[in-house]
């Protein structure tokens, strides 16, 4: 058995986080209790624009995780998470599953994310509570004007029908 090293175990919990939700925020949180420190890496997708700028998700994250100890909010655009990974000296990945569906639509990206650099995934399962939540369906749900309170932080919620407000033009800038 070898004897432990003092270097710091870091993850990454990679996600587009438009908006972030309370099913997000507990995996970050779970994942502290693993790892010395959480870096929240904001994806961003060229061909799919979110309904926030990454500049505004991270605000959002920032105000929504509150200082919590030990995470760090950084964007990843235009590389691979693995190479991102191995600029932060990360040891795995974080993700979490709510389902079997996303089991099997994340399985194949921890394959190749493990066969390009051999960084691991960590999969976390979903508090059951929060497994209907995804970002997809606040932003449906809100825009058709149902409430959301509960399942997206406070701030989040408000922004998020801000926005939505902004879109349909019922205010102004």
């Amino acid at each position: 058995m070898t004897a432990p090293t003092a270097s710091l175990r870091r993850c990454v919990c990679p996600g587009s986080y438009d908006p972030v939700t309370h099913g997000h925020l507990d995996v970050v949180h779970r994942a502290t209790e693993l790892f010395d420190e959480v870096v929240v890496a904001v994806l961003t997708n060229p061909a799919k624009p979110g309904l926030f700028t990454p500049a505004e998700r991270i605000d959002l994250l920032e105000a929504s995780l509150d200082g919590a100890p030990r995470v760090r909010i950084a964007e990843v655009s235009g590389a691979l998470l693995v190479d991102f990974c191995r600029a932060v000296e990360a040891v795995a990945v974080v993700k979490g599953l709510r389902s079997g569906t996303d089991f099997a639509y994340e399985l194949p990206m921890a394959l190749m994310n493990r066969h390009l650099t051999g960084l691991e995934t960590v999969f976390l399962p979903g508090d059951p509570r929060l497994e209907h939540v995804s970002s997809s369906l606040v932003k449906e749900v809100a825009g058709l004007g149902g409430d959301v309170t509960g399942l997206v932080p406070d701030v989040v919620r408000d922004r998020l029908l801000d926005r939505l407000a902004e879109r349909r033009g019922e205010r102004g800038a």
